[in-house]
């Protein structure tokens, strides 16, 4: 019953992995015939600036989103778990910038980040604030695409209304008789019952987050301005298919695929796990 879910994930996933590993240690174009090259691609990587700016924006891109998506996540998730009319609406519009495709998210953010006649801009105008040049400068190039990464976490909020359902309402009736507040009922009853589910998020989002800054960056800033959002997989995509060093880019992939087995590691250890007993 597995074979055709077996064959598929060795065709599409561990051949092609397999190929990136034999393409660090091989010059190739794609025109000439590959080549040994030993350790220059490695070489190449750790002399070339861009790959450190790319990491750079890349690691600091991480330490915000990710962050920030967990908390607004859980924000709106205890907003929405209590029953009241209406609450189903609000759940969707939390939910619908999730399954827009990433182009069309993009192009949205696009118009909606332009200094002239965006929408933004215009509010913040009419509020007496200054604007500023969202996608032309590069500091506040970087923060849109934090921001725009920060609206869709409507997978992580339907992950927290699970979580939340399933804590048993007498804990927190027993507390409330104790005479706990809300904020001590958060952090000894909530947060805890919940480390499962936010360590998965915290997982699910440290991987898509070091992947889907690929689409805002290629469409919207090409990687500017001056290299403010040059993000890995934007180098690695030109590095590959714009400049045809293939041993190059299957170099900088293995080396974010390592940081990204790092963090993944060190995220677990400061969760203390999955949040479940294993002697129980």
């Amino acid at each position: 019953m597995l074979a055709p879910f077996l064959v598929g994930a060795l065709a599409l996933l561990v051949v092609p992995a397999a190929g990136m590993f034999l393409l660090i240690f091989i010059a190739y174009d794609g025109l000439s015939p590959p080549a040994w090259a030993g350790m220059q691609n490695i070489a190449y990587v750790f002399n070339d600036r861009l790959f450190w700016i790319a990491a750079r924006n890349s690691i600091v891109f991480v330490a915000l989103a990710v962050p920030l998506r967990l908390l607004g996540a859980l924000a709106i998730a205890l907003l929405l778990s209590q029953r009241r009319r209406g609450v189903g609406l609000y759940r969707v519009a939390v939910y619908l910038p999730t399954i827009i495709p990433d182009v069309a998210y993009a192009l949205i953010w696009l118009w909606i980040f332009n200094p002239l006649y965006g929408p933004l801009n215009r509010a913040i105008g009419a509020a007496g604030l200054p604007t500023p040049a969202w996608l032309a400068d590069p500091t506040w190039a970087f923060l849109a695409i934090v921001i725009m990464s920060l609206f869709q976490i409507g997978e992580g909020v339907v992950v927290f209304l699970a979580g939340l359902r399933d804590i048993p309402e007498e804990l927190y009736q027993a507390a409330a008789i104790d005479g706990g507040s809300r904020w001590q009922m958060f952090r000894s009853i909530t947060l805890p019952l919940l480390a499962p589910w936010l360590l998965l998020l915290a997982v699910r989002d440290l991987l898509l987050s070091s992947q889907n800054t690929f689409t805002p960056a290629y469409l919207m800033t090409g990687g500017g301005p001056y290299y403010a959002t040059l993000f890995m997989p934007l180098l690695i995509y030109e590095e590959a298919f714009n400049r045809f060093r293939f041993g190059e880019a299957a170099t900088m992939l293995l080396l974010l695929l390592l940081w990204l087995g790092v963090v993944l590691w060190l995220t677990y250890e400061t969760l203390g796990g999955w949040g479940y007993a294993d002697d129980v």
